[in-house]
């Protein structure tokens, strides 16, 4: 958010549109370094689009999209690895897709407007899982606020888990 508190970025839902976009976001370096094979996943992103424990959206910045951004509620997937976590919790993944974006505050600014609004919808927890080698995610997302809690290895490789409780209301 900016200092005014108006809402910089717009999340919308990603459509069948929007999957030639993502699958050339996920040839970029950036990307296929942490999303691996493009088109197994793109498959997934397309899967995501009728998943009822996935909501797979695309983030906009001026009307231009920059990224995509997935939710997931880990106790609607059958035997998801993360589902020792407090009922209601969310999970996150996030990635910019023009290069040209990474690195310049995009990341954690996003995360942190998307966190209030699923603060604000009653989410308790979100958790994200970077790839511990994943350096720059990690960084986005500690100044976006969440704090590292535990380290696994589960299905979809190592995982950094860090989590970003709701604010506490005094």
């Amino acid at each position: 958010m900016r200092s005014s508190g108006v809402a910089r970025y717009t999340f919308r839902a990603l459509t069948p549109r929007d999957l030639p976009m993502v699958a050339r976001w996920l040839e970029e370096p950036h990307l296929k370094e942490w999303w691996g094979d493009p088109v197994e996943a793109i498959e997934e992103i397309e899967a995501a689009i009728d998943d009822i424990s996935t909501e797979p959206l695309i983030v906009e910045l001026d009307g231009k999209p920059i990224a995509y951004l997935q939710n997931y509620d880990p106790h609607l997937e059958d035997g998801h690895p993360y589902q020792d976590q407090p009922t209601g919790t969310l999970g996150l993944d996030m990635s910019i897709g023009d290069p040209a974006l990474v690195g310049k505050g995009h990341g954690s600014a996003i995360i942190r407007q998307f966190a209030a609004q699923l603060f604000d919808e009653g989410a308790p927890r979100l958790i994200i899982d970077p790839d511990p080698a994943n350096a720059r995610a990690i960084r986005a997302y500690e100044k976006a606020g969440f704090r590292p809690f535990d380290t696994r290895t589960t299905q979809y490789g190592p995982a950094l888990m860090m989590a970003l409780d709701a604010p506490r209301e005094i």
